[in-house]
């Protein structure tokens, strides 16, 4: 939770605002202070801009996995299109 609101550019204060709960319960929930209801979690995850979906834990490998597919196309630039070398004689 903290690296999706410190992402977001937003302080414990601003979340705070955001999703109506006082900064020292952000902090705490941050912490691992306290256990976090579930309807704070969809609070925080919606003023964050995440949605929140349960899925089977055998299968969050291959989630993790294609979510770093997807991270690493989106850093390396990828042509719209290319030009072969036989398109260059044409």
């Amino acid at each position: 939770m903290k690296a999706a609101r410190e992402a977001k550019g937003l302080s414990q204060r601003a979340l705070g605002t955001r999703t109506g709960l006082p900064q020292s319960h952000i902090s705490q929930i941050e912490n691992a202070a306290i256990d976090l209801r579930i309807t704070s979690l969809v609070t925080i995850a919606h003023a964050l801009d995440l949605e929140l979906t349960l899925i089977s834990r055998r299968l969050v490998s291959a989630l993790e996995g294609m979510q770093r597919q997807v991270s690493e196309s989106q850093t390396k630039q990828i042509p719209a299109y290319r030009l072969d070398e036989e398109d260059d004689d044409a």
